[in-house]
């Protein structure tokens, strides 16, 4: 499979993203605690740019032992983006949809060699 060239390493910071087009696929490659990431940009639910709406922190529910709750919080480590049209959450490690696990982005490999960064496709 052909590899495309997404950035220069040294440019890619925590948290950025970048856009490529490989013929007709969109594909979003982020960077997370040191990590690439690269799902394809379009979303299951209808369509939209899956990888380009904002990157958030997962809310978990704290739970007491007896099962009550103590309120919503910010994950500290894992986090999900959000397709712009509809809201729809994905988690930024595995492209599963938070709604429905079933329902999972493709999946592309991301290479460093040197500076540089290509996601396979």
């Amino acid at each position: 499979m052909p590899e495309k060239f997404v950035a220069k390493a040294s440019e890619f910071t925590n948290g950025d993203r970048r856009i490529v087009f490989v013929g007709d696929n969109e594909i979003g490659v982020f960077k997370h605690e040191g990590q690439y990431y690269a799902y394809s940009n379009f979303c299951l639910h209808q369509g939209g740019p899956a990888c380009e709406g904002l990157t958030i922190a997962k809310v978990e529910e704290r739970l007491r032992p007896d099962k009550t709750s103590q309120g919503l919080y910010f994950s500290e480590k894992d986090m999900n983006f959000v397709c712009p049209w509809h809201g729809m959450e994905y988690d930024m490690k595995t492209g599963e949809c938070i709604s429905s696990r079933k329902m999972k982005l493709k999946k592309y490999q991301v290479v460093e060699k040197g500076d540089e960064v290509y996601v396979v496709a």
